[in-house]
């Protein structure tokens, strides 16, 4: 028996909405960027000299394995290498930059980035034939297998506790490390003596140095009594 198909007018909206939405494109990670003028999670302020936080940064890193790869006053790139699983490797670049406080002097920001980029084993197969001239065209197949790291991923580590950490070990090295402090002070001048008042002046005239001899005395010889006569 032969029924209508009222129900097809409905049933393809359905089935278009269905395949659209199985197709949507994802939404860029960019547009998460909001750029607000609060507080960055990846800076932090110390009461010390950009040179000083970025040596204390230094050994932070150095302390925790990480390998220094270039030494600047005001930047400090680092690196360190992880190994998961046998197949997989992953490689943590540090990059700190050092720039002077906005209010005090002796005052410094330390913005801190760190990406982390994955890599996994790939292996690859390839295959030659040789020929045998003495065989005829005999081929004889020769199988190759070579690994190889690929890089799989590229992320930067998101703000949170391991910034946190990092940035309390750096205070524990600028408290425990001597640091050096300018002496207050007004600028101390000097100006050139004229030479007729250093020839003049009573402080700078030379004291003759005077040797005496020291005088020996010599004892008295007694006087001799008149011999008699005979």
């Amino acid at each position: 028996m032969y029924k209508p198909l009222s129900h097809l007018p409905l049933a393809f909206p359905l089935l278009i909405l269905a395949a659209c939405a199985g197709k949507a494109t994802p939404t860029p990670s960019y547009q998460a960027e909001m750029f607000s003028t609060g507080v960055s999670p990846f800076a932090h302020n110390y009461d010390a000299t950009s040179q000083e936080t970025c040596e204390a940064s230094r050994r932070a890193l150095l302390s925790q394995g990480y390998m220094t790869t270039m030494a600047q006053p005001d930047t400090v790139d680092a690196t360190k290498n992880f190994q998961p699983t046998p197949d997989s490797h992953v490689v943590v670049s540090f990059h700190v930059v050092c720039t002077p406080g906005e209010n005090a002097s002796n005052t410094s920001i330390a913005y801190v980035n760190a990406v982390q980029d994955g890599y996994t084993l790939k292996k690859s197969d390839t295959s030659a034939s040789v020929g045998l001239s003495v065989l005829g065209s005999l081929s004889l197949p020769i199988r190759s297998n070579s690994d190889s790291m690929v890089k799989i991923s590229s992320e930067t580590v998101p703000a949170g506790k391991f910034y946190d950490r990092f940035f309390g070990l750096v205070g524990h090295y600028l408290r425990t490390v001597p640091r050096s402090s300018p002496i207050p002070g007004d600028d101390v001048t000097s100006r050139p003596l004229a030479p007729s008042l250093i020839l003049n002046s009573p402080e700078l005239t030379p004291t003759p140095i005077v040797v005496q001899t020291p005088v020996v005395s010599v004892p008295a010889l007694p006087a001799s009594s008149p011999t008699p006569a005979p």
